[in-house]
């Protein structure tokens, strides 16, 4: 480590995973992981007291709806990005579908990267994050572009996961339990997501997420 090095840190819910990271990115020169969390709370808690230059961030943390109040990728990157100006946060996923790689770029990404990528694109967005630029992956890259001459809607992170346990075929109060939430709540996001989407039942707006890439086949 040298005092130019790009300070990092991980945050990941898979302790093989943040292991198989460091192991990496501390193989390449002029690179640092500092620390390393799978939790969201606690990456916003660690990027604000060591101001890392790029935090690696998982897409989707297990403690996402948790009942202490946890949240997921996108949130910690929202909340990291407004209280640690400065601290810049490339995404690590294993999903390119449109909708995740919008919401991480609104949310204030300043990088996309597939876990399933070659390293050499993980270093390059680490670097092109620190001093400013955007960090892509091709498959990302190739989202936002379709997007701009295609808009679509955007759902929230909160919208997503109902629409995803919809796709599992959860009852709303099935929903509601797994998210820690109220029936009526769970009604509510549906409501916004039919008028988002322009369907009027379940099944139509499961068919109608997977089209606009808001929701992979296969995902948690």
């Amino acid at each position: 480590m040298t005092g130019d090095d790009l300070r990092i840190l991980i945050v990941d819910d898979h302790t093989v995973v943040r292991a198989g990271l460091r192991a990496l990115l501390e193989g390449e020169p002029g690179l640092d992981v500092i620390a390393e969390t799978g939790d969201g709370k606690e990456a916003v808690r660690l990027a604000e007291r060591l101001r890392p230059d790029v935090v690696l961030m998982d897409l989707r943390l297990s403690d996402t709806g948790a009942p202490d109040g946890g949240f997921g990728g996108i949130e910690a990157t929202r909340r990291i990005t407004a209280a640690a100006p400065g601290v810049n946060v490339v995404v690590l996923t294993s999903y390119s579908g449109r909708g995740d790689v919008v919401r991480a770029m609104e949310a204030g990404a300043r990088g996309y990267i597939l876990k399933a990528g070659p390293p050499d694109e993980l270093f390059r967005a680490v670097r092109a994050a620190a001093t400013g630029g955007m960090g892509l992956a091709p498959e990302a890259a190739a989202r936002l572009v379709g997007r701009s001459a295609e808009p679509g809607p955007v759902l929230s992170e909160r919208e997503i996961e109902v629409v995803r346990l919809l796709a599992q075929g959860h009852s709303n109060r099935a929903i509601a339990s797994a998210l820690f939430v109220t029936e009526a709540t769970v009604k509510t996001h549906l409501v916004r997501v039919y008028r988002k989407l322009g369907t009027e039942n379940r099944a139509a707006t499961v068919s109608e997420a997977m089209r606009l890439g808001l929701l992979e086949l296969g995902a948690p």
